[in-house]
């Protein structure tokens, strides 16, 4: 059984300028097909605008408020929204608040060498 605690994470910076804390990814578990993410950015903080070619991805926000923008348009996130990132799609999330914080589920597993850029 593989239990990780968030708080024994180190948070880093990935490929697109968010910082995260991989709670279940290939780094700290035996995962084969997804991994599980918490995200954060500061008050008018974005990710860099990217896309990846093979992991489709989910954000969940925990905290916060912020702009999605997903192939050209734009909506307002706050608590509670699951938002669908399709693979192949060009997205950027901007922090309307303190903390913007969000869970990142990746399939297939995140990877920096999948993340693209203008």
């Amino acid at each position: 059984m593989t239990v990780n605690q968030i708080a024994e994470q180190a948070p880093f910076t990935t490929a697109d300028g968010s910082t995260i804390r991989s709670i279940l990814d290939l780094t700290n578990a035996p995962v084969e097909n997804q991994s599980l993410a918490e995200a954060s950015l500061p008050l008018e903080g974005s990710t860099q605008r990217h896309y990846h070619r093979a992991s489709e991805e989910i954000y969940f926000i925990l905290t916060g408020s912020g702009l999605m923008e997903i192939d050209g348009e734009t909506r307002e996130v706050a608590p509670g929204d699951a938002i669908l990132i399709p693979a192949g799609t060009w997205h950027q999330i901007t922090s309307q608040s303190e903390d913007l914080r969000f869970l990142c589920c990746c399939a297939p597993p995140y990877s920096h060498e999948d993340t693209f850029f203008d």
